[in-house]
């Protein structure tokens, strides 16, 4: 991992460069604006799943995956920016997700990237053996899949970052601060938090990201609520953004 970053002051070396002034729609959206991005994320469909990573297909195109703790919002997430109810389960039992689930997104006969929704992590309840199995499962994904381009960690915005949470990022941190992964980091259920509250959050959540904003990396967090939209047009953007150059967006 990169060294702690510089006091939050320090522009060029701002935690999660930054985009922590004040929440997702005040930063100016990346890869075109929301209506387009929201038609490419409305257009994801289910692609496959698969309980082990050779089951995955072998793809050229750019993978973006969602992970976080089984109750920090992650299937709800996926379908709010996607604009459809089922597209991702959301069972009202957190760890219900036991697999990683890939969707389609782009045109129907010529998709340009993926989302991968991994199993959730940190639920007490569930089997311990499963709970194992999981883990490695998504593990191996983030450490070896060689097309993921992205990582979205969903936190619940009341708690902010926690020990699992940490973990993770450890860990994905090699392919983060070189850059060969992208990071954001959405604080969910923000409709929960006053507006004090919020910024504290994002504060908060910026600093500890500071340790992997490299001159390579692309790190970033934002606030989202699937109950009130905050930040769901900026993020369709951010994601587009990821796997479309600027001007592929502008195009299509």
């Amino acid at each position: 991992m990169a060294p702690p970053s510089a006091p939050a002051s320090d522009a060029d070396r701002a935690p999660a460069r930054a985009r922590d002034e004040a929440g997702a729609d005040a930063h100016p959206a990346a890869g075109g604006d929301a209506r387009a991005a929201l038609a490419w994320t409305h257009s994801a469909r289910f692609l496959t799943t698969a309980s082990r990573l050779n089951q995955l297909p072998v793809t050229e195109l750019p993978e973006i995956a969602f992970v976080g703790r089984s109750n920090a919002g992650k299937s709800t997430a996926i379908n709010t920016l996607a604009q459809q109810r089922r597209l991702a389960f959301a069972s009202k039992t957190p760890g219900r997700t036991q697999h990683i689930n890939l969707f389609a997104l782009g045109p129907k006969d010529a998709p340009d990237a993926l989302f991968a929704d991994l199993p959730g992590y940190g639920y007490a309840a569930v089997e311990r053996a499963a709970k194992l199995r999981w883990q490695q499962v998504m593990a191996d994904y983030l450490e070896v899949r060689r097309s993921l381009a992205g990582v979205v960690l969903l936190v619940d915005a009341r708690l902010g970052l926690t020990d699992l949470d940490r973990r993770l990022l450890a860990f994905i941190a090699p392919r983060v601060c070189t850059g060969q992964v992208k990071l954001l980091v959405l604080l969910t259920k923000a409709d929960k938090l006053s507006h004090r509250e919020a910024d504290a959050a994002l504060r908060a959540t910026a600093d500890a990201l500071g340790a992997f904003a490299t001159d390579a990396s692309d790190v970033g967090v934002a606030l989202f609520s699937a109950l009130k939209h905050t930040g769901v047009g900026d993020v369709a953007c951010t994601l587009r953004g990821w796997v479309r150059p600027p001007s592929a967006a502008a195009a299509a």
